[in-house]
């Protein structure tokens, strides 16, 4: 599934242009390399977001195509970490 996809099915972004405003913004990292939005997501990958000043790490647990609920939605990645940038 698209990257951009992924982070709008998953709950990570509300809109798809959203996700890939954040991508072409060079701050979504696939397995620690930039990654555009038409890149390929997989069960396994870790993924890196920047919001702002906040920096989001998830594991990424299985790819779906549509989730209906909140609780279906965040059965696709796990959250590795949350931290602040400075």
């Amino acid at each position: 599934m698209r990257l951009d996809k992924f982070l709008k099915v998953s709950g990570l972004s509300k809109r798809r242009t959203v996700a890939k405003k954040l991508c072409d913004a060079d701050r979504v990292r696939i397995s620690g390399r930039i990654a555009k939005a038409a890149t390929e997501v997989a069960a396994g990958d870790e993924l890196e977001l920047r919001f702002g000043s906040k920096l989001v790490v998830v594991e990424v647990l299985s790819v779906g195509e549509q989730r209906s609920g909140r609780g279906e939605r965040r059965e696709l990645y796990r959250v590795k970490s949350e931290s602040t940038l400075a």
